[in-house]
């Protein structure tokens, strides 16, 4: 890989740890504010709420400038939401412009891949920026949980600076002041992202022409063979992902009698498991072999069920580890498929935004239908085997379709590992 991809890489680490790492903090601020259990899942919906209404406009922001500039502004933004949380603003209200930022960071950061890398090192560089960006949700939950804990945060909190008030008084707070340097080292190497020699249009600006074209792009998309496939996977992946993570939280509180800086421990574990199925995908699943990985998405909705039946705290690790292998190595190759075609369609910012727009709408539904389920009391174990049966029974539909596919006509070309 040239230098510059690792340029990219680092940007996208230090980005990803810290929006990992405030997640925790925010739990962490509105946990001190006693709000209501069911609240808790509504940060990630305020979060992923931008990439869904910003979708239309985000797409075309990326294409018309380098993707370096659009990554330095979305990550300036992402500080200013955290300053905001810092200052006493809700953090579902905060944690939404956090969002914004991420929204517009998005496309750029996968459109870059396509621009930069030829096609047959796309498989390796998602494999790449999957494991990456896991290693920072793991290392990111884990920071979150450490700054939060009263044992860190306390040390912190004495570190004092001769004749000014910080007013930073609590655990979140110091956890959020670090959060945002983060950000700023983010900002820092996103400025020396390389050019790819595309010549960015300039966006247009009226939006009824930019809702129009990305309606277009939405459903050329769809239509498409391979991209409804790889874009129906990768929605519901990240879709229960999200779900996921608060299942996790809440599962390990009552199973294994976590605290919530203890419970962050098994989002890293299950991140773990994700890395080391994605660096396998990426070494072992080519590009022109991707769809071959449809059933390991029904497993994992199966296995996933077998939470219920954990008590003690091995069993969980083994199992968190096993459900994200298999989310890992089933996921890098339909993503890269889905750039592929995407590129191929449409364009990279484009297709990204597409994607994102499909992806955090089903993370906003499965989220918003978890916080009726908590809200209305359902049993954590009931949720699991729902969440389980739901993601096997889809996956199983849309390997069905796949079929389907194939039987009604020949399918996209997909490129080998040729450089041509």
């Amino acid at each position: 890989m040239p230098f510059g991809f690792f340029i990219i890489m680092a940007a996208q680490f230090f980005s990803s740890l810290a929006d990992n790492a405030l997640l925790v903090a925010a739990i962490a601020t509105l946990v001190l504010l006693d709000s209501p259990a069911w609240l808790t899942p509504m940060l990630k919906l305020f979060f992923t709420i931008s990439y869904v209404v910003l979708a239309p406009f985000v797409g075309a922001f990326a294409d018309a400038l380098p993707k370096g500039k659009v990554m330095f502004v979305a990550n300036i933004i992402k500080v200013v939401g955290c300053s905001m949380m810092l200052f006493g603003v809700h953090p579902l209200i905060a944690y939404g412009v956090v969002g914004l930022g991420a929204a517009a960071y998005s496309p750029a950061k996968y459109g870059i891949l396509t621009e930069y890398l030829p096609h047959h090192r796309l498989v390796v560089a998602n494999g790449w920026i999957e494991g990456l960006t896991v290693g920072s949700i793991i290392l990111g939950t884990l920071l979150g949980g450490a700054m939060i804990s009263e044992r860190v945060s306390t040390q912190l909190l004495r570190i004092d600076i001769p004749h000014f008030e910080t007013f930073i008084d609590t655990a979140p707070e110091i956890a959020i002041t670090l959060i945002i340097t983060l950000y700023i080292i983010a900002a820092v190497f996103n400025l020396y992202v390389p050019r790819t020699g595309i010549d960015h249009k300039p966006a247009r600006k009226n939006p009824f022409y930019l809702i129009s074209d990305f309606v277009h792009c939405l459903r050329l998309l769809w239509s498409d063979k391979l991209g409804q496939i790889s874009l129906a996977t990768t929605t519901l992946f990240w879709g229960a992902g999200a779900t996921l993570q608060f299942i996790v939280l809440k599962w390990a509180e009552v199973a294994l009698g976590y605290t919530l800086a203890q419970s962050t421990i098994m989002q890293g574990i299950t991140a773990v498991g994700i890395a080391a199925g994605a660096i396998l995908a990426a070494k072992i699943v080519p590009l022109h072999r991707a769809l071959s990985v449809l059933p390991v998405g029904i497993a994992m909705g199966l296995i996933t069920i077998s939470m219920i039946f954990v008590r003690d705290v091995y069993s969980a690790m083994t199992i968190m580890t096993v459900i994200g292998a298999l989310a890992g190595f089933f996921v890098v190759p339909m993503n890269a498929l889905l750039q592929h075609r995407g590129h191929i369609l449409m364009g990279a910012g484009h297709s990204i935004a597409v994607q994102n727009f499909n992806e955090n709408l089903s993370i906003l539904t499965m989220l918003g239908v978890y916080s009726l389920l908590i809200k209305f009391n359902f049993s954590i174990y009931t949720v699991i085997v729902l969440f389980g049966l739901f993601v096997a029974v889809t996956m199983t539909l849309v390997r069905e379709r796949h079929h389907l596919n194939v039987r009604t006509g020949p399918l996209p070309q997909i490129p080998t590992n040729s450089k041509h």
